[in-house]
């Protein structure tokens, strides 16, 4: 099976490709640049994949390996913005709070999550990707991505109760 060709890879993922950037970085500028920096290594690359199953994992994968290499080039510096984070009250979601949510209130707390858990809760929820192939993009075991979302939903779930706790639901 041959590769698809740059202009159909873009038509078929660059939505899903922005929104797992966006869940990644958390900024839409960011999330711009991280997608289109995958789409000008699969220009340079994507003809070496050989594999053409690995079509679907292969810009996910690059995308998430680009974004680590930037995390490493920014860690050298600190970036005040980030220094304090929130901690998360140990409540459970009530039925009639989750009728309050909204897709922004949601958003907002899956954004806050930390990157090991934000990723593989986006791949899974968001772009509908297969444990085995989170494990692929991510370049994980599959109990880790398993782990890693079970603790993620968990912690999504203490953030956005303890957001309607304090009658945020409306940010």
């Amino acid at each position: 099976m041959e590769a698809p060709d740059f202009e159909k890879l873009a038509a078929d993922f660059y939505p899903s490709l922005y929104r797992f950037a966006f869940a990644l970085t958390r900024n839409a500028a960011d999330a711009a640049d991280l997608t289109q920096q995958t789409f000008y290594l699969w220009a340079a690359k994507g003809h070496q994949l050989r594999d053409g199953t690995k079509v679907k994992p292969w810009p996910f994968t690059a995308l998430y390996r680009e974004f680590l290499a930037q995390k490493r080039r920014q860690s050298r510096f600190i970036d005040p913005e980030h220094l304090a984070e929130s901690s998360t009250a140990e409540t459970a979601l009530a039925t009639d709070a989750i009728a309050r949510l909204d897709g922004a209130v949601a958003q907002k707390a899956l954004l806050s999550l930390d990157e090991n858990h934000r990723a593989p809760l986006a791949l899974f929820y968001l772009q509908q990707h297969s444990y085995s192939e989170i494990a692929e993009i991510l370049n994980i075991p599959v109990g880790t991505v398993m782990s890693r979302i079970s603790r993620g939903k968990l912690k999504l779930r203490k953030l956005l109760a303890s957001r309607i706790d304090e009658g945020s639901v409306t940010d």
